[in-house]
This record gives C-alpha cells, sequence and structure tokens, in this order.
C-alpha cells in the first residue's frame, strides 16, 4: 500500500503532466511550434504580433516616474544572480561528483526565450531577458540547494514552509531519529538516479 506522502507526489506528478498538456494546447491555439530550441509562429500570427507592439517612446511615456527610478535598483541585481550562477555551477562541478548527486542542467532552468516575440519593444524585451534570467538562475540554485539538502540533511522542519521544493516530502518526519539513520542511505541513493528532472 503507498504511503500518503508517495500518492502525494504521484498526483504532483499527474498535475505537472496535465500541465505540459495543457501548455501544448496552447501552443495549437496560438499557432506555434518549438523548431531547433525557438518558437515559430505562423506568419499571419506574427504580422498581427508585429502590428500591437508598442513603440519604445510610447512605452517610456506611459509608465509613472517613479518606475523608472527604481529600474536602477532592479537592475542592479544582476550582478548577484550573475555570481550566484557562477557559484552555483562551480560548486556543482566541484562537489556534486564527490557525493555523487546527478548535476542539475541549467538549460532546464535558465530560459531566455521571451525576447522572440515580435509584440515586444526592445525594453521590453530586455526586461523579459533579465527576469528569464534571474528566475531561471534562482529555480536553479534551489533546485541545486534542495539536492544538497537531500544528501545531508533530509529532515522536514517542525513547521509548515511555504513552499517545499520537490525533495521534501520523501524527507523524515521531523523528531524520527530511527527513520532518519535508516533512510538517509537510501535517500542519498535516489540523488545518483535522478534524470532530466
Amino acid at each position: 500500500m503507498p504511503q500518503p506522502v508517495e500518492t502525494l507526489l504521484a498526483r504532483i506528478r499527474e498535475l505537472q503532466d496535465s500541465l505540459q498538456e495543457e501548455l501544448e494546447e496552447k501552443r495549437a491555439e496560438f499557432r506555434y511550434r518549438i523548431v531547433s530550441g525557438r518558437a515559430r509562429f505562423e506568419d499571419e500570427v506574427l504580422a498581427r504580433h508585429r502590428a500591437l507592439k508598442v513603440s519604445l517612446l510610447a512605452f517610456l511615456a506611459s509608465p509613472r516616474p517613479l518606475f523608472i527610478l527604481t529600474a536602477p535598483a532592479i537592475y542592479a541585481l544582476i550582478l548577484p544572480l550573475a555570481l550566484l550562477d557562477l557559484f552555483m555551477a562551480i560548486y556543482q562541478a566541484v562537489c556534486f561528483p564527490v557525493y555523487g548527486i546527478e548535476k542539475v542542467r541549467r538549460g532546464d532552468y535558465v530560459f531566455i526565450d521571451r525576447h522572440q516575440l515580435a509584440y515586444l519593444n526592445g525594453l521590453q524585451k530586455l526586461n523579459c531577458v533579465y527576469c528569464g534570467y534571474a528566475n531561471g538562475v534562482i529555480a536553479l540554485a534551489r533546485e541545486v540547494a534542495a539536492r544538497t539538502e537531500q544528501y545531508w540533511c533530509p529532515i522536514k522542519h517542525s513547521r509548515r514552509i511555504a513552499d517545499p521544493h520537490a525533495f521534501y516530502g520523501n524527507f523524515t518526519d521531523f523528531g524520527d531519529a530511527e527513520g532518519f539513520h535508516a533512510r538517509q542511505s537510501g535517500l542519498r541513493s535516489d540523488l545518483r538516479r535522478i534524470r532530466g528532472r
């Protein structure tokens, strides 16, 4: 009989599969396909997108002045994000082979594709590149940290956390000393078998 956590994890996987099916339906609805890693819209759709693009001057004329003043604070984060990206690569290259943990594929998390949309002006495209990079690096770091946590400390917290990572459901319960010692080796072995998460 499956454990409640295993049942929930199986349900989550089913929901993720359903989400992927929904995304495939949206591709058909918005009439594009992926060719060599890039979205390709039908010519008619592409022409409509170009017609809907707001010019850069009109775009800059519309925001409140405070929006423009906050831009340096937003873009200043590129330095720590780039350093985080670099350190995640070094950390995985040095530590994961030693621990026998399957490395996280950066390309599964850092997506830069929205700049391909013809209905965005240059500044909007730059913003989309930045957000895709920032959120991708943070998601990558979360996955690296999650695998590290499963290796070293696969124990649930004593209270509810807002958004647990995908491995968290398999961790031993807080206070279950016997379970921790019995399952730690198996949870470490699981990390060697991760493929294409």
